[in-house]
């Protein structure tokens, strides 16, 4: 499994670096059956997180036809209101530090980003990634209504209200679209997905090797539907 993660401006540190780390020990862990790199939708850049300034580096750019997983990573910033939009243009690598996330999320959708995730969502051979905000990057550019998928738990509401099935649970796999809540859920969605795609050794060893227990149970839409006590 090839892994491309996103970086866009204003993007949250933690969503990126957590299942980086994951899926490079993965693949580290199976001989290289699990690759990962940092992408942007411009191409090779250097990217500004949401936090303190902090800078990644996008070594390629965002390749929809490319088979493996796309992770779209939420913002960094103010907490702000579900109604809050972009109100100005900023170019690549000039948004202002402490601006609301939602305003960082509805600014992807000025970029080329929504049309590369609308091309690799209908590409059968990715699977869709997200962790915390992301799903709602994903939600806000049409291409999750009538999905299960999760977020932060101040976004469930707002990803309910874009025609997702929101489910508040820490990993949602929804088959060819998986998704994690909070930030921290990124170490949670990175394990599941080596347990997935390269099996539960794997993902053991990694587990063991940061020293980090999974939480929660991934959801699916299967099974048993549960009863009111």
């Amino acid at each position: 499994m090839h892994a491309q993660i996103i970086l866009f401006d204003g993007f949250d540190p933690l969503d990126v670096i957590a299942p980086f780390e994951v899926l490079y020990a993965g693949g580290t862990a199976s001989g290289g059956a699990v690759t990962v790199e940092l992408v942007s939708a411009e191409g090779p850049r250097d990217v500004v997180s949401g936090i303190g300034g902090l800078v990644l580096r996008a070594t390629a750019a965002l390749d929809p036809a490319r088979a493996g997983l796309i992770l779209v990573p939420g913002a960094a910033g103010r907490v702000g209101e579900p109604g809050d939009v972009p109100d100005h243009d900023a170019q690549a690598g000039q948004r202002p530090q402490d601006e609301f996330i939602p305003v960082l999320l509805g600014s992807t959708l000025t970029t080329e980003l929504p049309t590369l995730l609308k091309a690799a969502r209908d590409n059968p051979e990715v699977t869709l990634g997200a962790v915390c905000g992301g799903s709602l990057v994903l939600a806000m550019a049409g291409l999750l209504e009538g999905r299960y998928a999760t977020t932060h738990h101040l976004g469930l509401d707002m990803l309910d209200a874009t025609g997702v099935h929101a489910v508040s649970a820490r990993v949602v796999d929804d088959g060819d679209l998986v998704t994690g809540a909070g930030v921290t859920s990124g170490l949670d969605l990175g394990l599941y997905l080596l347990e997935r795609e390269v099996g539960p050794r794997v993902a053991h060893a990694v587990e063991e090797l940061f020293a980090h227990e999974r939480r929660g149970v991934v959801w699916r839409s299967a099974g048993l539907a549960p009863t009111a006590p």
